[in-house]
């Protein structure tokens, strides 16, 4: 039975980097990635739906470690797996990479201080550490919206995660059911070649327009380095969060405005204004304001309304009002998966997420020698990602330092509990009982700040009372 001093699940964003900061920190460890698709990418591989993009900035979305080096800071899914395969090949990850291989179920063994990992494909191995990275959503399933009434439409229904090679949707009538960020990348992708786009919401979203190559960023990059765009993005992003979230209500009118500006006399209000504060869930992102562009030229509508029933040819809404319809397209939403739907038991003992706590946002109480890639909701998820793993390489040095075999988070008696991610969005409060909790106290409570993270994870000691090393 082979045996590893790491073992990384999953080869995306989250996986590589692992591997890098196990390559460039613990040279000596010996580590495999196993990753269950045929290709590396993780979410990057599997979707393929018209336009399907970075719904964040692609200098912060990148990687600490290898710098994003197209001009475009909103980058299409080809650029992104381009850049991921430089990286895996640059730093010899590749090599490294076990493909079709998936892990099923991870059994923690005090007596031996290691995990015993056993693949679907009946084989095991063994690792002293285990770095989760196999993202929070499930391949296999998506959010079932439970549509009464859809097996009435004869058109063709498909799901953005599903789907179909080479779909054809040319001079068809699409309806788009959601209103989230995958539902506002493909209403103008869809707008240039559908005969008319119809996005269906039962509430609005807040939507803004930025530019898919920053003039100010690339200008940086040039004249500075590339780190110093990196850097602009990091503190303006963090500052238009703290506005809203500080001054809710003039960021409500400033968003309202701006599309205003974008869509002139096509604006309505209804479409527009959430029921909801700005960053209770992402902001959307409209590259080069593409959405309001389709609306502009009469390739895309808006309905905000619920549905009433479907019919052969078409979507009757509560208000009466009909929607033709060739194509449905359901983006409504991911199903959560914690742990990537890996089964693990510690001493015999399965684990109930619900039961645990996370500890500085990278370790789930009671199961040892295990990191998990968690990012930010209201930043890119690749600047927590590698805050935790330099964080996690830091601790292994101290172990091997100390003689140590495990590290254990140990969650404190009459903790108050919170949920682990504080968005509104429906596919996480559906999932809450699904997931560990956190704590109001520290180290139990994610801070969703990167230049804290970069205090607390980066210069920070990697002992507490809460630790427990053995």
């Amino acid at each position: 039975m082979e045996h590893y001093d790491a073992i990384i699940v999953g080869a995306g964003i989250s996986g590589i980097s692992a591997a890098y900061h196990l390559h460039r920190y613990q040279p000596g460890k010996r580590y495999r990635i196993f990753e269950k698709r045929e290709n590396l990418g993780g979410t990057w591989d599997l979707f393929n739906y018209p336009g399907v993009r970075s719904d964040s900035d692609m200098y912060t979305f990148g990687f600490n470690f290898r710098h994003w080096d197209d001009d475009s800071s909103i980058a299409e899914k080809s650029k992104i797996i381009s850049y991921l395969k430089a990286t895996v090949k640059e730093f010899g990850i590749d090599q490294n990479i076990q493909y079709q291989a998936e892990i099923i179920k991870a059994q923690w063994l005090s007596e031996s201080s290691h995990w015993l990992l056993s693949l679907r494909s009946g084989e095991q191995v063994t690792s002293q550490f285990l770095f989760m990275c196999s993202g929070y959503y499930s391949y296999e399933q998506a959010h079932d919206a439970q549509l009464e009434g859809l097996d009435n439409f004869k058109g063709e229904v498909v799901h953005p995660q599903f789907w179909p090679e080479d779909f054809d949707y040319q001079g068809k009538k699409v309806v788009i059911i959601g209103s989230g960020a995958t539902a506002i990348t493909m209403v103008p992708a869809m707008a240039e070649h559908a005969e008319h786009v119809t996005m269906l919401q039962r509430s609005p979203t807040y939507m803004g327009a930025k530019p898919a190559v920053d003039p100010k960023a690339n200008f940086l990059a040039k004249w500075v380095g590339r780190w110093a765009a990196r850097w602009w993005f990091i503190l303006t992003n963090m500052l238009i969060y703290w506005y809203c979230r500080t001054f809710p209500e003039r960021a409500k009118a400033t968003i309202k405005q701006e599309i205003k500006e974008e869509l002139g006399d096509k604006y309505d209000e209804r479409h527009f204004t959430p029921s909801y504060n700005p960053w209770d869930q992402r902001v959307c992102l409209c590259p080069d304001g593409d959405f309001f562009a389709a609306m502009r030229a009469d390739k895309a509508a808006i309905e905000t309304d619920t549905i009433k029933s479907f019919s052969e040819n078409a979507i009757e809404l509560a208000s009466g009002k009909n929607v033709d319809a060739d194509v449905i397209v359901t983006a409504t939403g991911l199903k959560v998966n914690f742990f990537g739907g890996v089964e693990v038991i510690v001493d015999g003992e399965p684990m109930v997420a619900n039961n645990h706590y996370v500890y500085k946002g990278m370790m789930v109480s009671g199961v040892p020698n295990t990191f998990m890639a968690v990012g930010y909701t209201n930043a890119s998820w690749t600047l927590k990602v590698d805050l935790t793993h330099r964080y996690a390489t830091r601790m292994m040095a101290y172990m091997d330092k100390n003689g140590h075999t495990t590290c254990i988070a140990r969650a404190q008696e009459n903790m108050q509990d919170t949920p682990l991610i504080d968005l509104s969005a429906g596919y996480i409060q559906r999932s809450l009982d699904l997931l560990p909790k956190q704590a109001e106290n520290k180290p139990w409570r994610l801070n969703q700040n990167f230049i804290l993270d970069n205090l607390s994870l980066r210069f920070s000691a990697v002992t507490d009372e809460a630790m427990e090393y053995s």
